[in-house]
């Protein structure tokens, strides 16, 4: 039976998410194209229908995925971030959990394609993350930049470090709890600098 542009579409995007769930779990050497297939309801030889290579599927999928991070960030506050990041429920929860944290290692050593879609996803997640503000000057927006690129690469970190370690280890839950708590006294001391300036710069205006 011939399939319909639209269900063709709606096979492809299914592969591509099923492949997301996939290579968060396993990496990109841990899941073969059959397989992969096969998890997403499909035949291997229909896998050439919608894509040139492997690599081509895991530069979309990765995209989608990395997509899918920086829309759930979205207007978060930094420190809800922060505690539902470097959690030992997305610790655990690696196929549904952030792209950036359980594909990196991997994406390090691909083609620069895959590291392009990473760039890309990274950028977004860090403005997902800074709130933007229309009083804020260039100093200002910088010094939010750095807090932000800081509060993400050391919650990353963190989960890499304790996925690193076996499920049941003491270890595993110390690296997140050190860290979380140390990121979260990070923000707070960066946001009580933040009000001081605001205050200092509202005293010396004449309009104050």
């Amino acid at each position: 039976m011939r399939v319909t542009k639209a269900q063709a579409e709606r096979n492809r995007a299914h592969i591509v998410a099923t492949a997301s769930r996939l290579f968060r779990e396993r990496g990109y050497d841990g899941v073969g194209v059959a397989e992969l297939m096969a998890a997403a309801g499909f035949t291997h030889g229909g896998f050439y229908k919608h894509f040139r290579s492997k690599a081509g599927l895991m530069a979309e999928a990765s995209a989608s995925g990395l997509s899918q991070t920086a829309a759930r960030a979205e207007g978060v506050d930094p420190a809800e971030f922060v505690e539902s990041y470097v959690s030992r429920e997305h610790r655990d929860g690696r196929s549904d959990g952030c792209t950036i944290a359980a594909l990196s290692g991997d994406a390090a050593r691909q083609p620069v394609d895959i590291k392009t879609e990473f760039a890309a996803g990274i950028e977004n997640l860090l403005t997902a993350l800074q709130a933007p503000s229309e009083t804020q000057g260039d100093a200002d927006q910088r010094a939010a930049r750095t807090m932000v690129i800081d509060m993400l690469a050391h919650s990353v970190g963190a989960i890499m470090l304790s996925r690193a370690c076996p499920d049941g280890s003491p270890l595993a839950d110390e690296i997140l709890d050190v860290c979380r708590k140390e990121i979260l006294a990070s923000l707070a001391h960066s946001n009580s600098n933040s009000n001081s300036n605001s205050d200092r710069q509202a005293a010396r205006s004449p309009e104050a």
